[in-house]
Formats: structure tokens, sequence, C-alpha cells
């Protein structure tokens, strides 16, 4: 439930909007007549709404109203009768979450009033399974209050001081790395080294070298002695990313490492004893490798001890607005601009689209957006075009050639858009609207990913 402090003298506007806005919203009318009270806290309301009429500007703006109003610490929505609209987008340029016009669109107030609370959460919502963040960067954190980041929190808090094999599994740029680092920084190895190994990234001639060392001259080419990755971990934590693409060879080795846990440096019989914790990651199904003879079972028991799935982005589309937030506030900083809102059509542009590179896909859109923006808001012309169109087939010509099962699938389709449309492009209120899963209303509106006769019975 939102809670929605209304900014007005109308009583009859908090009337009619308790009616309008349903159960998930409470509207409690704050009085304005005397300007705006500093006693509201941030505590008080997810969203404030400021009912802006010309009549009324002065009682609100005067005396320093509109610093007053946006040092309470709460996202700010202006609805603004059309005499008032210029102050209303003064304010916006100002630091107001958004403005809309008054007497409101109820859909599009929902909208706004919803995203300014998600926005203000994602900064202000503290909970300790969520304060996950690295040592190195503070854009190295696990954010998001989903069920899906909830059991990744639970888990996490679980195996930090647990020396046991960790396997996270999970799509590409969907954060297991974040993840092992979590588990790192959580831990009592939280001051030790933390390294990190993209074993798809080195050479199959040098992977061996790389993660035990080498003495001086134990290949051609060598000029000195080098520690590998094993022992520079320490007594830290050693994550190896991509583990399904070792080599049969280096498999075995890695095997032996985990069994003895010891190792050698090449060129060297001198054992040196295994200090770090290993966590593992592939976005590869082990399972089936090693049904297919590309990878070892002994192997894969000795890595998966304790399995941690790291989710899609499609699978946590509800914290699209807490991630996009961040990542917004946070790059531009860094670049130079500084920008702290992301408009409603954009933000519905960025929780309507799929995502095949989850997390590190919409981190690059943001930076790209940001280089891109020419104001302090970020809109949705300043998306990339692969992100900012509707990627549905057209369902708008008919054909007389066309099968049974293709007109029923384009209906079920034009059934799933009109859903996603009515919803302002949240595919899970979509999805529960048409009484089916999410992940088939996303292969419904995903051409590419249709299975046209496995769908034809599931709506």
């Amino acid at each position: 439930m939102i809670r929605v402090g209304l900014l007005t003298e109308d009583k009859s506007m908090q009337v009619l909007l308790t009616t309008a806005m349903g159960r998930e919203f409470r509207i409690f009318r704050e009085p304005i007549a005397q300007g705006i009270d500093p006693r509201i806290s941030a505590s008080d309301y997810d969203v404030l709404l400021l009912d802006l009429q010309a009549a009324w500007e002065p009682m609100i703006l005067n005396d320093g109203g509109a610093e007053k109003l946006f040092s309470l610490g709460t996202p700010v929505v202006v609805m603004a009768d059309p005499a008032s609209r210029a102050t209303a987008d003064e304010l916006v340029r100002g630091g107001a979450f958004g403005a809309t016009r008054r007497p409101p669109s109820i859909r599009e107030l929902k909208t706004m009033l919803g995203e300014a609370a998600a926005s203000w959460k994602a900064d202000v919502e503290i909970e300790p399974k969520r304060e996950i963040v690295s040592a190195n960067d503070q854009c190295d954190s696990l954010l998001g209050s989903s069920a899906a980041m909830q059991t990744i929190y639970s888990m996490v808090s679980r195996v930090t001081n647990i020396n046991a094999s960790v396997l996270i599994t999970g799509a590409s740029g969907s954060g297991k790395e974040l993840i092992a680092r979590a588990i790192h920084n959580l831990g009592s190895r939280a001051d030790k080294p933390f390294v990190a190994v993209s074993c798809s990234a080195i050479p199959e001639t040098l992977i061996e070298a790389e993660l035990f060392g080498h003495e001086k001259g134990a290949f051609t080419g060598t000029t000195g002695m080098r520690e590998g990755y094993f022992e520079q971990a320490q007594d830290g934590t050693l994550f190896l990313d991509e583990i399904g693409d070792l080599s049969p060879l280096t498999q075995v080795k890695l095997l032996r490492v985990l069994q003895e846990m010891e190792f050698n440096r090449l060129g060297s019989n001198r054992l040196i004893p295994l200090r770090a914790r290993l966590i593992f990651a592939t976005h590869q199904d082990l399972a089936k490798l090693v049904d297919e003879g590309k990878f070892r079972q002994d192997l894969y028991f000795r890595i998966n001890v304790i399995r941690i799935a790291s989710p899609t982005l499609t699978e946590r589309a509800e914290d699209i607005p807490q991630l996009a937030t961040h990542f917004l506030r946070h790059y531009s900083t860094l670049f130079g601009k500084p920008m702290d809102h992301i408009e409603p059509e954009a933000m519905a542009v960025l929780r309507s689209y799929p995502w095949p590179g989850n997390v590190r896909e919409l981190e690059n859109i943001i930076q790209r957006a940001i280089v891109m923006a020419s104001g302090a808001t970020l809109t949705a012309k300043e998306l990339p075009i692969a992100v900012n169109t509707d990627k549905v087939i057209d369902i708008g010509e008919y054909s007389p050639d066309s099968t049974f099962e293709r007109q029923l699938r384009d209906y079920k389709v034009r059934l799933a858009l009109d859903a996603v449309r009515e919803h302002n492009g949240n595919k899970t209120l979509a999805a529960r609207s048409l009484g089916i899963s999410r992940a088939y209303l996303h292969r419904l509106i995903r051409p590419d990913e249709q299975d046209e006769m496995g769908s034809v019975n599931q709506l």
C-alpha cells in the first residue's frame, strides 16, 4: 500500500481520489493554507501529491515554500490546473518527480505515484538483507526488494561464514559476481582479498599457470616465478566464473586441489595449502554438460555443495525502478551530469523491455541515456532505439491462408498486448489479469521466443 500525502485545501479532492485510486493507495490530506508544514517527515508518506492551483500558488511557494517542500525528503508529484502548468514545470526542474494535469487522469496518476514511491524506496528503505555493498564500489550493490531477491539475501546470509563450496548459476549479466562479493563482504574474510577470475577469458594453454602459478623456467617464455590466483587469494575468496568452460585436463587438476586442499606451482613439487574459500559460477547447465560427458561428475558434486540461482531481470521485473534510479544517480554523478529523476513514460519503457542482457544491459542503457540527455530528467526519447521500440509482431494484417493455429495465436497476442497497455507496461499485472504466467505472457509478445504449437492451449 502506498501512502500519499495530498497537499491541498480542497477536501473534495481527497474524497475523489480515495474513491478512484483503489486499495493500493491511501490518501491523507495535509492543509496548505499556512504553507508547507515542516513537521511532515519522510516516514509519514511514501509520496507527496501537491494540488497546485493558480489561486493557491502564493501560499505554497512564498517564503521558500518550494525549498521546504523538497527538504521533507519525500518525492513530490505536482497536480496542476492549466493556469499553473508553468509553475509545475518549474517545480519539476527544481526537484519534483513529475507533474500531471488537474483534474488528473487516474491511470496516469497511479503510474506516476507508484514510480515516485518506488524511486524513493530504492534509496531510503533500509533492510539488513539489502545492505550488501562491495568494499570497493558502491555500484557493486545487491539491490531489489522482489521475492526473488529476498531469496538471494536469505541464501547469502546463511553461507557467509560456512567454508563450503558455493555454485552460483544464472544468465550472463544477472549479477553472479555481485552475489559472490556479497558472500565475501558479509563474512569473516571481508578484510581479505577477493580475487575474481573468468575461466573463459584465459587461453587453455595458460589456464593452469594462471590458476596455480609457475616457477622460473617452468615453460618456454617464463622469466621468473609467478603466484597464481589460488595463491593471490590467500585467506580471502577466489571466485571462478564460467567454470563450465574449463578443459577436461584442467577439470582433473582442479578436482585434485579440492580433494587434497593443496596445490603446487608449475615447475615445482612444493605443495602449497589452499587457504582461500572457493565460489564458482556459470551460465551453463552443468548437469546437462555432465550428461553429455563435457564436465566431470565428481567435480560437479565437489563444487555444487551450496547452489544459489541468480534470477534474470525479467524474473525480478519489479526491481527495475530501483535499479534504474540507482544507476541514474550513480553514473550521473560520476559523469558530472547530476540527474535523479526518470520520467514515468521512460520508466514504463524500461519496465516493458525484455532485458536479454539482464542487469548489466540495464546499467549500460542508463549510462548511455545519461550521456545523451540534454536536461536534468531522463526521458523516453533518450533511451536507445532498441529499447524504445515495441518489439512485437504486427498482427494488423489478416491472411486468408493463415492456419487456425496461427489465427488463434494472433488473437492471444492481441489480448496480451491490450493487457500490457492497459496496465501501463507492467507485465506482472497484465499476466495476472489474463490468468496466465508472466513467462508465458513474455513469450507471446516476443515472436522470436514463441512456440506456436506448444502455446496454443495455454491461454
